[in-house]
């Protein structure tokens, strides 16, 4: 069985191919987008009626953001905390928008995901490299991690 990689290695692979300030700037808005669009996207999936009428609050966005938060609690226990925070605050502008927004929730994140994928293949183009998730799944979940260790460090929290 393989040692369990730590937040650090993954991050110095990821950082591997985030060298170019252009590129990380792109990341540092387009990462997160994407990481809500994602959530709203699990937001969109229907949840049975039989299921409300036992659970009237469940929704599979809770769901995602309880395994990812038992990735993230894996990776380092002071990321997940940050991690928790940024998908509460997703969570809740995703419900603020369901409520508010003239459009589907779901129609706001395709439009979101679609410009800042673009936006991340443009960084990787610039930066010369292409994007970790094609070595590894996992890194779509470690370029959030990633961001957010560099908040940590400003704020000179150990993670």
């Amino acid at each position: 069985m393989a040692a369990k990689k730590t937040a650090d290695a993954w991050f110095a692979e990821y950082g591997e191919s985030h060298q170019n300030r252009t590129n990380e700037l792109i990341h540092w808005i387009c990462v997160p987008v994407i990481f809500f669009s994602v959530m709203g996207f699990t937001w969109m999936i229907p949840t049975p009626e039989s299921w409300l009428e036992l659970v009237p609050w469940f929704n599979w966005t809770l769901v995602a953001i309880v395994l990812t938060s038992i990735f993230y609690l894996r990776l380092s226990p002071a990321l997940s905390a940050g991690m928790l925070f940024f998908m509460a605050l997703c969570y809740s502008i995703i419900v603020a928008l369901d409520i508010f927004a003239p459009w589907p929730v779901g129609k706001i994140c395709a439009v979101a995901f679609v410009v800042a994928w673009l936006g991340q293949f443009i960084g990787h183009k610039i930066e010369g490299k292409k994007p970790s998730f094609f070595h590894d799944v996992l890194f779509l979940l470690i370029g959030p991690a990633w961001l957010m260790s560099f908040v940590y460090k400003k704020a000179g929290m150990k993670y």
